[in-house]
């Protein structure tokens, strides 16, 4: 008689099972808890894929589309479905290359083809025909040698390149039909799963995969452009293949040779030129700008940014002020609250907003006003005779969650303001198919400073990453076309110094607890890069307000 493994689904039921089902037979049994196809399973707290043989019993969890785990896995399976249609109708030799998102989606580019409307639309088509044609997706491991000899073959010389710097001995690929790649997170089992996307031509240049979200998991979306966004990624993306640096393996080799401290200084030159041009822009039209106005998404380099703004400003004789969103916070018992009942401190109406602009008025009308500071171990607005009074020219510099919202600063016309939107916007990527989440960057900057400067873990970062993310979801991706100027903070080195830092804390996230899944998937994204000293990096570096010893702090 074959022996069963029992398993056990979120403590909700238990099922009996032959030993060696697949997890994608176990998954059918629970597929009335979700409303899309399931992507993967976790099995005793180890993400693993549906065509993985069940030899025990265990405890078992499921993601599909509408989870983040479950979404970046229909994205990236949507991505090679759409590697393998570029192929189908361009040919085997066509490359295309996936740069980064954009509006949640992502923008691709095929350099060997000129680009039109009817292309894209045979490259959608052709995808959708994947999709009715129900290919499994294949899971195989193979040594790293024969892995770098095959893409060899192929002449896809990034994915060699990539392959030289990793230290496993052996790597996942994955076939569709014919067609191999290799992507360093997991896939879908099969195209099916897949069914629903768009493709959108932009034109001289290339096309953005769109696909539905965590906040819209129904359907896709049609494509918004951001054309700021899209031409401040554009520029970056230019800048690091004029000087090099395209990819994971390019940074590689520079690091490889020691080469690292000349592109620090190139990378921190390029952001303070981003400054030097705000500045300019500032001071030719001083009469008129008497706010400045900085937000983005959690751990940009908001503060840094504003410090070495105002140095800027002030070389060019411009007197600055800076005023906290924060200090205007309302009394912990007026705060609103969520559903659950807790604090919703990432809401516009956490802030005293009629406090604030009558504050702002009487300092633009040139009176003096005492500003309050926030006890947050109280949660208590104080007034400890700190004051104000500014000049006639001086501008007042506002950063935090809500700058870009109209508003907070509604008694103000907007002609007065100059709003700035900062984002590290990562051209880098890992290959020519595996491209680098932005959040991924920022969720590692969070990590290294909430251990440095608050004592957080990381599974304690992880696990509130969700609520940031819904946080900036609602209050500041809807007003970044607002901005008079996109800040591009990301910097072409930084992951070989977060590698450095992150993961000692990535490591010690504990095998049962919930985050470590997600921090195991971080560390396998890190084994990408090698590591990069920090001694040269300068003082006032917009990383250095996450890694220490910043001259602003």
């Amino acid at each position: 008689m074959p022996r069963t493994i029992k398993v056990n689904y979120k403590d909700l039921e238990t099922k009996e099972f032959q030993m060696g089902v697949s997890l994608l037979e176990i998954s059918k049994s629970f597929s009335q808890y979700y409303n899309y196809p399931i992507l993967i399973g976790k099995v005793d707290n180890d993400m693993t894929e549906l065509c993985e043989p069940i030899t025990r019993s265990c405890m078992v969890d499921f993601y599909d589309r509408s989870s983040g785990v479950g979404n970046s896995i229909y994205g990236r399976t949507a991505q090679f479905m759409l590697i393998l249609a570029v192929k189908k109708v361009l040919g085997e030799s066509v490359e295309i290359i996936i740069q980064h998102s954009i509006d949640k989606g992502f923008y691709c580019e095929i350099p060997e083809v000129t680009l039109d409307k009817s292309i894209v639309e045979k490259i959608e088509t052709k995808m959708h025909e994947i999709v009715e044609q129900d290919y499994v997706i294949n899971k195989v491991s193979v040594s790293r040698f024969d892995a770098i000899k095959y893409f060899k073959k192929k002449k896809q010389l990034d994915k060699v390149k990539v392959l030289k710097y990793i230290s496993n001995s052996y790597i996942n690929l994955y076939r569709i039909d014919d067609l191999y790649d290799y992507f360093y997170g997991e896939l879908a089992y099969s195209t099916v799963q897949i069914d629903d996307f768009k493709l959108t031509y932009i034109k001289d240049s290339g096309l953005v995969l769109s696909y539905p979200t965590t906040y819209n998991p129904e359907c896709t979306l049609d494509y918004v452009h951001h054309n700021m966004l899209f031409s401040t990624f554009l520029n970056y993306t230019k800048w690091g293949s004029q000087i090099g640096v395209s990819n994971a393996a390019d940074l590689n080799e520079i690091v490889s040779q020691g080469k690292y401290d000349d592109l620090i200084r190139l990378a921190e030159t390029y952001y303070n030129g981003q400054l030097t041009r705000i500045a300019d822009q500032i001071a030719e039209n001083k009469k008129n700008i008497k706010l400045i106005l900085i937000a983005g998404p959690s751990s940009s380099g908001k503060t840094t940014t504003a410090k070495k703004l105002e140095v800027y400003l002030q070389s060019k004789g411009i007197r600055t002020h800076q005023i906290s969103i924060d200090d205007y916070f309302y009394d912990r018992d007026k705060a609103p609250r969520l559903e659950n009942g807790e604090f919703d401190f990432e809401s516009l109406n956490a802030i005293d907003v009629t406090l604030f602009n009558k504050h702002l008025g009487k300092l633009l009308d040139g009176e003096k006003v005492e500003l309050p500071q926030y006890n947050f171990m109280y949660g208590k607005r104080e007034y400890k005779g700190k004051t104000l009074q500014i000049e006639n020219d001086d501008v007042i510099i506002i950063e935090g969650l809500h700058a870009l919202n109209d508003d907070l600063t509604i008694s103000i016309e907007r002609k007065y303001k100059y709003k700035i939107y900062i984002s590290p916007l990562t051209q880098l990527n890992i290959d020519n198919h595996n491209r680098i989440h932005t959040s991924d960057t920022r969720k590692l900057r969070r990590i290294i400073r909430d251990n440095k400067y608050r004592s957080r873990s990381a599974a304690e970062t992880l696990k509130m990453w969700k609520t940031v993310r819904e946080g900036e979801e609602k209050y500041i991706f809807p007003y970044q076309d607002q901005a008079d100027v996109i800040i591009n903070s990301a910097l072409i080195y930084e992951l070989g110094i977060l590698k450095t830092y992150a993961e000692p804390l990535l490591f010690s996230v504990p095998e049962d607890d919930d985050m470590y899944p997600e921090a195991l998937r971080l560390i396998n994204f890190l084994r990408n890069f090698l590591p990069i000293p920090s001694d040269n990096i300068p003082n006032d570096s917009i990383l250095r307000e996450f890694i220490g010893e910043s001259c602003f702090h």
